[in-house]
């Protein structure tokens, strides 16, 4: 399991482009900062725009990877975060956010 990432909220891409330029700045490499979004197509979208990673199965694991497509689209979300170190209570607090269509930032530091 990964040590438990920084985990930031923001309501825009604008506002995620802009938060990992502020990172870069400090010193945060682009491949310790990833991105989720409630919608698969918005994630790709916005780590593409800010240069930044998604959760894929390098992160996730094989397993959990295959797991996900066959799961509900929250399990799947949840599953995600846990895989990058996460809680389940603390998964299940953050998937609310993404229903309400927040963008998720991950910062290993």
């Amino acid at each position: 399991m990964m040590a438990k990432p920084t985990v930031r909220e923001y309501l825009t891409e604008q506002e995620v482009i802009g938060a990992v330029q502020d990172l870069e700045s400090k010193g945060i490499s682009q491949k310790d900062i990833y991105v989720l979004a409630h919608q698969d197509d918005r994630t790709n979208q916005v780590a593409d725009r800010a240069n930044v990673n998604t959760i894929g199965i390098k992160e996730e694991g094989l397993s959990t990877a295959i797991k996900n497509v066959f799961n509900s689209k929250g399990d799947e979300l949840r599953n995600k975060m846990e895989e990058m170190g996460l809680s389940q209570y603390e998964a299940e607090e953050y998937e609310r956010k993404l229903d309400e269509g927040k963008i998720l930032l991950f910062v290993k530091e």
